[in-house]
């Protein structure tokens, strides 16, 4: 057993992955705190080629050398857009046409193995400690919830991000 190599690993350049088509999937970050937390998203949403991320309220923009150092680039391949509220960005995807997921632990959640994807759908992704914002899930269309049997209540949220991410890659590109 022998690593691959960057040439084996047949990876996008730049320019092509910009022209390479996206899955129709917006992750919407709720303010996240952590900008090592924000760099991760965006590694995982270059690698299985999501549409965009949506930076809201207290979550940190790129350029900066906290998220670039954890997003090794990705931050200048993922398409993104800062909104200063999570609900008007929420408000523009509905314009847009999105159905909008809350990833959340819900009265009403829907366990992710059991979600049936729709195209053009945007998941929120709620602030490490508090989760989704309240005031946001007025806009969300359902919840869905990662299955869990351990202690804790809930995982953190770039790992959350990359299974979600995983589990729509594995439904539509696979």
């Amino acid at each position: 057993m022998r690593k691959l190599s960057m040439e084996e690993l047949h990876r996008l350049d730049k320019g092509a992955y910009e022209k390479a088509e996206k899955l129709p999937v917006i992750i919407v970050l709720d303010n996240i705190r952590s900008l090592s937390n924000v760099g991760a998203v965006f590694r995982t949403a270059d690698a299985f080629r999501i549409s965009a991320l949506y930076l809201c309220g207290i979550t940190a923009c790129p350029p900066h050398r906290e998220i670039h150092k954890t997003a090794l680039g990705a931050d200048e391949t993922v398409a993104w857009c800062y909104f200063d509220t999570t609900e008007k960005a929420c408000e523009t995807l509905k314009q847009m046409g999105y159905q909008i997921v809350a990833v959340e632990q819900t009265d009403g959640s829907e366990m992710l193995q059991d979600f049936h994807f729709e195209h053009n759908t945007a998941f929120v992704m709620g602030n490490e400690v508090e989760g989704v914002s309240d005031s946001v899930l007025p806009y969300c269309d359902k919840s869905l919830e990662i299955p869990q049997q351990g202690t804790k209540h809930s995982l953190n949220v770039s790992v959350c991000a990359g299974i979600v991410m995983w589990k729509i890659f594995e439904k539509l590109a696979l």
